[in-house]
């Protein structure tokens, strides 16, 4: 049961495991598959076993942690989980990315694929036409992300969970906004941008954008927030609204998403074929300095993520200047 699992911080230093997935393999979620407990992961299930409230007005403080030996154990999982959400609710990669892959490396070889011929079609006794899949020529070093809290444990102890978890979601978001920045910056490398026809972004370049993507689907267009703001305005975006009370998502008239990112290096729209563009390689998932934070002088919250990303298939990332 999981009311007798030994919690020590070991756990979070095997190789290979996160801290739930050391904690499952003492606790596994099976066990628990026709009861009241079923949907809890092993760690929501010592939050229970130690009546930790982490969300809602009558969440507990951060010191409720830190009553026993045993539970202090469960802080830097909860730290590490409240940060990766932020990274997630800030983060554009679900909108961008083809896959996401793990590495134990600090550096990684993508696919490259590339098509000869115009058509598929083949006449008898032809030559069949190739589609290309090569490791990429150099290897690409992951770029770690990292920011530190400096929270002395008196001033956050009497602190409500749900709000001390606002502020590290705020501390994932940011990283996740740098990350945002280095997939832009990585997959837009060698395209050649196209440009507007006239002084300004108008619907029929987004149109022209749009078609210019012939052997792929573009799914997704990301901007800055000046350019997404241009292109709400345009009249034609008016039919788009009840996409947005749907689903919060706002898309083209054609069926493109559009995604906000303030650090696009210039005033572009980035257009991307997200079924086959680009792939995340990530070195490692979100880390906390585990040691520190079980004891309850700590002085600092420490954390990072190390990615990269590659650009899978030619063509399938497009760009366009918005101004000229």
């Amino acid at each position: 049961m999981y009311t007798d699992i030994r919690l020590e911080k070991g756990l979070y230093s095997i190789t290979g495991k996160t801290f739930t997935q050391a904690l499952s393999e003492l606790d596994p979620d099976s066990a628990y598959e026709n009861t009241e407990l079923k949907g809890l992961d092993a760690f929501e299930r010592q939050l229970k076993r130690f009546d930790i409230k982490v969300k809602g007005a009558n969440s507990d403080r951060v010191e409720k942690f830190f009553l026993s030996t045993q539970s202090a154990v469960l802080f830097p999982e909860y730290v590490r989980r409240a940060v990766k959400a932020g990274m997630n609710e800030a983060s554009i990669l679900s909108q961008v990315a083809a896959t996401v892959t793990y590495t134990d490396s600090m550096d990684f070889r993508g696919l490259t694929v590339t098509k000869s011929g115009s058509t598929d079609v083949v006449a008898q006794a032809g030559e069949l036409p190739v589609t290309t899949v090569r490791l990429a020529n150099s290897a690409t070093a992951l770029t770690k992300f990292a920011r530190k809290l400096s929270c002395s444990y008196e001033s956050i102890r009497k602190q409500r969970l749900e709000a001390f978890g606002v502020i590290l979601r705020n501390l994932g978001a940011a990283l996740a906004r740098d990350v945002n920045g280095l997939c832009m910056t990585q997959i837009i490398a060698g395209v050649t941008p196209s440009t507007i026809s006239g002084n300004t972004i108008a619907y029929s370049d987004l149109a022209t954008f749009w078609s210019s993507m012939n052997e792929h689907n573009m799914t997704t267009m990301v901007c800055k927030p000046q350019t997404m703001a241009k292109i709400l305005g345009f009249s034609e975006m008016k039919y788009c609204i009840g996409d947005y009370m749907a689903s919060g998502m706002v898309k083209t008239p054609y069926g493109v998403t559009l995604v906000k990112c303030s650090e696009l290096s210039s005033d572009i729209a980035v257009g991307i074929d997200k079924s086959c563009a680009v792939e995340a390689v990530f070195g490692t998932d979100v880390i906390v300095d585990f040691d520190k934070l079980i004891s309850t002088q700590c002085d600092e919250i420490a954390c990072s993520v190390s990615v990269g990303f590659s650009k899978l298939t030619t063509g399938a990332v497009k760009v366009l200047n918005a101004t000229k």
